[in-house]
């Protein structure tokens, strides 16, 4: 193989705890990668959210053009009913399907949304939010699954995770069950390294694609043990015990990377993350709010109390959206993972609605009111900025998105649950998401040792395509960092851009049955995708 490349995905990791894990000695592996390589914060996608940031990652197009918003979508732009998102949602090519056009292999571990597989040249493991008995169904080609009994680490239960392990994190693990599940989770990312060296000795890929998502896991349910600023209420020897082992699973992450990497000589190095990560403080109930400001009604007066994912419907996700009394409310959020407010426009089924000439003015003062929201406990802002959807999406997918996207001062996600106060204070700060993630590139035609500024998202495409010796299609939106490349590599081979390029994303088969769209929307539950 002339050119190949490997993307490492590293989900919700932040320079803001990988730095000083790298300045204590705990992951050398990647402050070599860096030392050799370019670094620059990464911007996600706004909201800063798992599907819609690896989607735009890796195909180079926003939301608007791939449609994926979030974990769900309403079925029509007008309807109230949601449904779970799989590949088949995906409106546009990935690396993986632009690669396989281009006669080259893929091997693809772990990313979301590549559930049904897409019929691509190479193999397609997916994981995270798939359910284990399904695993078999969901890898490609056909047969794959046996073979990786080969692999003596191979546990399909541990690989797509256990229901058990993310609820009792959530629920409140018992102080003797923190570290089994931490060793879990080191145990789950070695599979992935070792799937991926059996897969690379048997059929070497083109492209290599591996998503470890024990960091984002981490930092969800422990952020308070790797968090350095909290570093000072750590003061038992059990906080301290639970921080090593934290720091156990970064250092055995490290000695993974590398071992990734070492099966790809030659290869030109991606580590990226869907987004970064910091503390959120407090919570916003934003369809009480929103029932307070008489923008909401329910049929009985009362908002339902949602209990767990039985009582979300699973195939309509929120019961509580159909108790919502249509005839008098004008706008709702319904969904608890993108920070987006919908507005109800004026029709024979919503006489209550928005009147279209209205909108433009009621979503304005909408936005206003919601950035005067304040802590009631300390009198700070809410929200930090209120998006329109022409403001963050453009493509033929708009009409999904939410009227007003938010975004808070703590990056935290919105509530749709009941509450007495719109606005609480969390007991203590957890791992939340934030904007900025990373991207270090690792190459003969990238700088060494140097920082760039920021960039976006959608500009990883572009580069990876790039250093496969492919054409860059003209659809997509990120640009080309010629910042990142050695001058004279650059000159001998500048990036080539096609207009003609193919959009095909593959074809699939499979599909998901009630029970695994169940135990998905368990998973996001346990992870507080979902309340």
């Amino acid at each position: 193989m002339s050119r190949s490349a490997l993307l490492i995905g590293l989900d919700g990791a932040t320079f803001d705890i990988l730095d000083p894990l790298m300045a204590d000695g705990v992951m050398p592996v990647l402050q070599r990668l860096i030392g050799s390589g370019v670094r620059a914060p990464l911007r996600s996608t706004v909201p800063a959210l798992t599907p819609p940031a690896w989607t735009s990652l890796v195909s180079g197009r926003g939301p608007g053009a791939h449609g994926i918003f979030d974990f769900f979508r309403k079925e029509t732009p007008t309807s109230a009913s949601v449904r779970f998102l799989t590949s088949r949602d995906v409106e546009c090519p990935t690396m993986w399907s632009l690669a396989s056009d281009a006669g080259l292999r893929s091997t693809v571990l772990n990313f979301p949304l590549t559930f049904p597989a897409p019929k691509i040249a190479g193999h397609i493991v997916p994981g995270g939010f798939m359910p284990w008995r399904q695993l078999r169904l969901g890898c490609h080609p056909e047969g794959l699954f046996d073979r990786l009994r080969a692999v003596p680490s191979f546990n399909p239960r541990e690989l797509a995770l256990d229901m058990g392990h993310e609820a009792k994190a959530i629920e409140g693990c018992a102080d003797d069950e923190y570290e089994p599940w931490i060793e879990m989770h080191i145990r789950r990312e070695r599979q992935w390294v070792d799937i991926a060296r059996h897969l690379l000795r048997e059929e070497p890929s083109e492209f290599t694609a591996l998503l470890f998502d024990g960091t984002d896991k981490i930092q969800h349910l422990c952020w308070r043990f790797v968090d350095p600023a909290m570093s000072g209420d750590l003061t038992s020897a059990w906080d301290r015990t639970i921080r090593d082992k934290c720091h156990e699973y970064y250092r055995e992450l490290d000695t993974l990377i590398g071992e990734l990497c070492n099966a790809v000589p030659g290869a030109t190095i991606f580590v990226a993350s869907d987004h970064g990560f910091g503390p959120q403080v407090r919570t916003f109930f934003v369809n009480s709010w929103l029932e307070r400001a008489g923008l909401l009604a329910w049929h009985d007066g009362q908002a339902p109390q949602t209990t767990g994912a039985a009582s979300l419907g699973l195939n309509q996700l929120a019961r509580h959206v159909y108790q919502i009394d249509w005839t008098r409310t004008r706008a709702y959020a319904p969904l608890p993972s993108g920070n987006g407010i919908h507005i109800v426009t004026e029709d024979a089924a919503h006489p209550g609605g928005v009147p279209a000439a209205d909108y433009h003015r009621f979503r304005r003062e909408l936005g206003e009111a919601l950035m005067k929201v304040r802590d009631l406990e300390t009198g700070e802002p809410v929200v930090e900025r209120v998006w329109t959807r022409e403001d963050l999406f453009h493509g033929p997918h708009i009409a999904l998105a939410p009227d007003l996207t938010l975004e808070l001062c703590d990056g935290g996600l919105l509530s749709i649950l009941a509450s007495d106060q719109p606005v609480r204070r969390r007991p203590a700060p957890t791992g939340t998401h934030r904007p900025d993630g990373i991207f270090i590139a690792s190459g003969g035609e990238y700088r060494q040792g140097v920082r760039v500024n920021r960039l976006s998202i959608l500009d990883v495409a572009p580069l990876m395509l790039h250093s496969l010796g492919l054409p860059i299609p003209s659809s997509l939106e990120g640009r080309i960092a010629l910042e990142a490349f050695d001058g004279a590599a650059l000159a001998a081979r500048p990036p080539q851009l096609d207009a003609t390029a193919a959009a095909a994303a593959g074809t699939t088969d499979a599909v998901l049955d009630a029970e695994a769209e169940a135990e998905i929307i368990e998973r996001l539950q346990a992870l507080g995708y979902v309340e």
